[in-house]
């Protein structure tokens, strides 16, 4: 098995990273350095065009995008529990992880990137408190899930959702929320952190899981 992952340091491609560290596969993880411009490097750029994380290079084949990564993964290696493998239960999940990716994600951009949107600075300090707003809003959205988790979001086994939620909490001490007022979210976190293939993906990256400055 041929896999390499290319991620930066606290992104989404923390989801699939972490994901193949619990699957216990050999793979080559490659980090790229957004803060220092590696993603537009000529050799980065002619895997991704757009010069995003993360990259999964399957042999020959790359795949980019979270959720299609994820799904190549979740085929690749059904027994490592990525997402639930059938029914209802799988076509909720796949619904959560999309709005996850599509919805939440992109607003934290807002509060993160607000220089993506204008290049009025108060128009930026305007994007950003309101992108704030609705970031506290979809992660409630979140604690709701995490509250009838059992113990994990999609029931027995950990997946791609507990890290992404992982992901999306870290973010909102970006966005000046402090994930203990998410308690339920907070706790399955903190579980989630401890499992000894998340705790590797956590010490590679260096990632503290509470960023909020009060």
């Amino acid at each position: 098995m041929s896999l390499k992952l290319f991620y930066a340091p606290g992104a989404c491609s923390f989801v699939p990273h972490a994901m193949l560290e619990m699957a216990g596969v050999e793979f080559e993880p490659t980090m790229v350095k957004l803060h220092k411009g590696e993603q537009r490097n000529p050799d980065y750029l002619a895997l991704n065009p757009r010069g995003q994380v993360p990259v999964l290079v399957d042999g020959d084949e790359v795949v980019t995008q979270i959720v299609a990564i994820l799904l190549h993964l979740d085929a690749k290696l059904p027994m490592a529990g990525i997402l639930p493998s059938a029914g209802v239960e799988r076509s909720r999940a796949v619904q959560k992880l999309v709005w996850m990716n599509n919805t939440v994600h992109p607003t934290f951009t807002h509060v993160f990137m607000p220089e993506k949107f204008t290049d009025d600075a108060e128009a930026q300090k305007a994007i950003r408190a309101f992108g704030a707003a609705r970031y506290r809003e979809m992660l409630q959205e979140i604690e709701a899930m995490a509250q009838k988790a059992a113990p994990w979001m999609v029931g027995e086994r950990p997946g791609a959702l507990d890290a992404y939620a992982l992901t999306l909490l870290r973010w909102g001490g970006y966005a000046g929320i402090d994930p203990t007022t998410l308690p339920a979210t907070w706790g399955l976190v903190q579980r989630f952190a401890e499992l000894p293939g998340v705790a590797r993906a956590i010490e590679r990256e260096r990632l503290q899981l509470n960023v909020f400055k009060g």
